[in-house]
């Protein structure tokens, strides 16, 4: 129905996502990290959709799997109402009929039936209802989870199982909850959870060679996706999607490449797909062979999608039918649509009035990944008024990045005063060691982690009227650099319709082309990068920035031919961009790394 979806936002920003749009036939994907959240949501909408709730308390022995497969067992079924109601409210309602249409991708073969049955007057209510059950499904509700947010748990100081890890038991409850749908895993490979899905049999096709649930991998580059992908399949594990993002021009976590770009990835992808295809099947059908699993006649379905700083119907357009991927994933923008995400009043005001310089490439995750964010969040606030006060650090309620075991084996958050208390005393200790400027940086490093387990959930207390309890954290949130060019909220058909160009909701008439944009963060960050191994310059690290140079230049040299001979797309700004292009090369090979580096090594 759609050519584009809504990925996961933080923990809280989709949280309630499918709730908003699947009704419409809108996919979107829950954050399954925090089952705290996730909890207090489950009793949120019981009550307001009058349904039963009974709590499921931490102390439950598998209470976080539980909470996990219990409140998607309630979006599932609350879903399943909505969509149930929306159907029967098309076929008596004429101007939902027109608004549900106004909707739809002009190019959608469902609205071209619906317009043939109005155009041949055949508005009877049972023929229009046969053919809104035939053709309509509600958005798919998937589920993410970061691979390697998977927290080691304990019981009084004894070490849980390894199926009762964060990341893991986050999975069985996915796992054990009624939804035909997909699990995106991102973050990279975790081999333990990997083989940890083997535990399932949704995750396997069935006689008919169907898969109740489904995996999908959040990648970066083919490599990648193909070491994944055929580690699965050796298990007997079908990859049905690969979710393609920019390595900088995203949201939240931001996992750059060395220098690859998003056009050539992309290019790769598309021309190598049945090579994905073909090796995953025949891992797979030898592992399934082993499993006493019956094996798919032919291959299954793989889809490759892409998301990350689209922001025109032009781009979606380009992406859909130059790189043939299935969808495109439209995040960003969505923070501005109250229809379709949670996000607090304040902080969407905060999100309307950004502009390029507001929205920056932060170190303020605990992961110690560079992490996209807006400058003025009232979690910033909050931080800084502690360590104004010498009070650096979070009280870390829910541990789910305390993953540092420097200090303890049970692991510590960066992010916390504990962790904080002890790196500050190492650094006072050794204070005489440094310049006073020198001495700053380091304790900025330490002293910039924010807690993003409250931080990134909080938007959805206060836009619910939750009580939020223990210390103040405020909320974080995680836009790509796209929101810049999105400085109003607007209606959820509004949007859609903006992503099908009948509509534009941008006023900034100079936003540059996607491409373009990723590039030039590309250069900044390759800039930072030339400057961050100054203090401590090795010939590793200066190979490593020589390449990441040439596959920019290859990059550039890609886009170039791409839009002078590949492309009848973007033919208005085709010499703009042209221009861009080599104004950002001349920009690039202008950067000497030998004197430099080696300046750097001789002193």
């Amino acid at each position: 129905m759609h050519s584009f979806h809504i990925p996961v936002m933080g923990t809280a920003f989709t949280i309630d996502s499918p709730l908003r749009v699947a009704k419409y036939g809108i996919s979107s994907v829950i954050s399954i990290i925090d089952d705290e959240l996730i909890e207090k949501m489950n009793a949120f909408y019981s009550k307001k959709f009058n349904l039963p709730y009974k709590e499921i308390p931490k102390k439950n022995p598998d209470s976080r799997a539980a909470r996990i497969t219990s409140y998607l067992d309630l979006v599932n079924n609350i879903v399943q109402d909505k969509f149930e109601s929306f159907k029967k409210e098309l076929t008596e309602s004429k101007t939902a009929l027109e608004n549900y249409l106004s909707i739809l991708p002009n190019h959608s073969e469902i609205k071209q039936g619906f317009q043939n049955l109005l155009d041949n007057g055949a508005d009877a209510k049972e023929k229009l209802s046969t053919y809104i059950e035939n053709h309509l499904s509600p958005g798919s509700i998937d589920v993410n989870i970061m691979a390697k947010i998977d927290k080691d748990n304990f019981a009084k100081n004894e070490q849980l199982p390894v199926e009762f890890n964060d990341a893991h038991a986050a999975l069985r409850g996915f796992a054990n909850s009624k939804l035909s749908s997909s699990i995106v895993l991102s973050a990279g490979l975790n081999p333990r959870l990997y083989s940890y899905f083997e535990n399932f049999k949704d995750f396997f096709p069935d006689a008919s060679g169907k898969l109740k649930k489904k995996i999908i991998l959040k990648v970066s580059d083919f490599r990648s996706a193909s070491i994944q992908g055929n580690y699965l399949a050796k298990k007997g594990l079908w990859v049905s999607e690969y979710r393609i993002e920019s390595g900088l021009n995203c949201g939240g976590h931001a996992f750059a490449t060395d220098g690859h770009l998003l056009g050539p990835i992309l290019e790769e992808f598309n021309q190598k797909k049945d090579e994905l295809v073909q090796s995953a099947h025949q891992l797979m059908s030898k592992a399934l062979e082993q499993k006493e699993i019956p094996v798919p006649q032919k291959p299954l379905d793989l889809k490759i999608t892409v998301q990350g700083g689209v922001g025109t119907a032009e781009e979606h357009n380009f992406l859909l039918e130059h790189y043939k991927v299935s969808s495109v994933g439209w995040g960003t923008p969505f923070l501005l649509v109250p229809e379709a995400t949670s996000v607090d009043i304040e902080t969407r005001k905060l999100l309307v009035k950004a502009k390029e310089k507001d929205l920056y490439l932060s170190h303020i995750s605990p992961l110690g990944i560079p992490f996209n964010t807006v400058r003025g969040t009232t979690n910033e606030q909050l931080k800084e008024k502690r360590i104004a006060e010498n009070k650096s650090g979070s009280s870390c309620p829910k541990k789910f990045l305390a993953l540092s075991k420097e200090y303890d084996e049970k692991g510590i958050c960066s992010a916390s005063k504990k962790f904080q208390d002890i790196k500050l005393k190492e650094l006072e200790d050794k204070k005489d060691n440094f310049s006073q400027e020198v001495l700053e940086k380091k304790k900025n490093k330490i002293t910039e982690k924010a807690c993003l387990c409250v931080g990134l959930g909080n938007a959805s207390f206060l836009e619910n009227d939750i009580r939020i309890k223990g210390q103040a954290q405020g909320v974080a949130i995680c836009p790509g650099p796209n929101m810049a060019y999105f400085s109003k909220v607007v209606s959820l058909s509004k949007m859609i319709q903006h992503i099908y160009g009948k509509i534009s909701v941008m006023e900034m008439p100079n936003r540059p082309n996607m491409f373009v944009k990723e590039l030039k963060i590309y250069l900044d960050y390759f800039k930072n990068e030339i400057e961050e191994f100054m203090d401590e310059p090795s010939t590793k690290q200066k190979k490593k920035l020589e390449k990441f140079k040439l596959n920019l230049l290859d990059g550039i040299s890609y886009y170039q031919e791409l839009f002078t001979n590949k492309t009848n797309l973007f033919q208005q700004s085709k010499n703009q961009l042209l221009g861009e292009l080599e104004e950002l090369k001349d920009s690039l090979t202008g950067i000497n790394l030998e004197p430099k580096v080696s300046r750097a090594i001789s002193t």
